[in-house]
């Protein structure tokens, strides 16, 4: 831990209100974009970057989620069974993941999310008004958490990423709704990662608190603007972002080494 000078902080402020505004509006926790610049502009280890970024997404995830909440009822029964075997998961696959090659890892996951956004994007547009089909049935929907948790114990991100478009393809679910599924399962998730970064003493706290107050001023606007969208726009934005993602995890090896 160590103190900040005056323009770091402002920069951190500024860099944590923009993750808390797209966390809000695509409901995730912003860490899938924190981490490479953590890395990259303040020179971070990926260990401490990922500690780190826990520290901003765990008070923006639960911001977050109080305010899909209360935009939109959640199915709090599914949510908590979800979030259950999220977090279970979570804790079992990260003591694996320390044995496994992190870039062959990365390379799997982001040709995975190079796959589901081009899913999203070739997918039909549904209007509001057409019935919404699921192709699995919905007491396996807590299973979605299994997959999120992989990802979240994987890589120490993308549980929102995975989860939203598999509630959506599979379940059924609306684009809001979804998302606020998501953030669900992935709130406590991050608070399980947390607690083990933070015991190793992979957490900056002096740099992910400042992060976390920028990201709470902008997350409401984010969730605000993510009911306020059309369904088609925000599948669009969405698939954007998991294609800017996904080339992000497949040439990171090669530029941060």
């Amino acid at each position: 831990m160590h103190f900040l000078a005056l323009g770091e902080l402002i920069e951190l402020l500024t860099l944590g209100a923009a993750l808390g505004f797209f966390g809000g509006l695509f409901g995730i926790g912003g860490g899938i974009i924190a981490i490479p610049m953590l890395v990259l502009a303040f020179g971070m280890e990926q260990a401490l970057a990922q500690g780190t970024s826990l520290a901003m997404m765990v008070p923006i995830l639960a911001m977050g989620l109080w305010r899909y909440s209360r935009k939109r009822p959640i199915p709090w029964k599914s949510a908590i069974w979800i979030g259950l075997l999220a977090s279970i998961t979570t804790w079992l696959v990260a003591h694996f993941a320390t044995q496994l090659q992190p870039d062959i890892l990365r390379g799997v996951f982001g040709a995975f999310l190079l796959l589901l956004s081009a899913q999203m994007l070739l997918a039909k547009h549904r209007h509001e008004s057409e019935p919404v089909h699921s192709r699995l049935d919905q007491r396996l929907l807590p299973m979605v958490g299994v997959a999120a948790g992989t990802s979240m114990g994987l890589l120490g991100v993308g549980g929102g990423l995975v989860a939203t478009p598999l509630l959506m393809g599979l379940f059924g679910q609306r684009q809001a709704l979804a998302q606020s599924l998501s953030m669900a399962l992935v709130t406590p998730c991050a608070v399980v990662a947390l607690g083990t970064y933070s015991y190793a003493d992979c957490v900056d706290w002096s740099m992910g608190l400042p992060l976390a107050i920028g990201g709470l001023l902008t997350v409401s606007a984010g969730v605000a603007a993510a009911h306020k969208l059309p369904e088609r726009q925000m599948r669009m934005l969405f698939a954007v972002m998991l294609i800017c993602t996904s080339v992000w995890l497949l040439i990171k090896p090669y530029i941060v080494g």
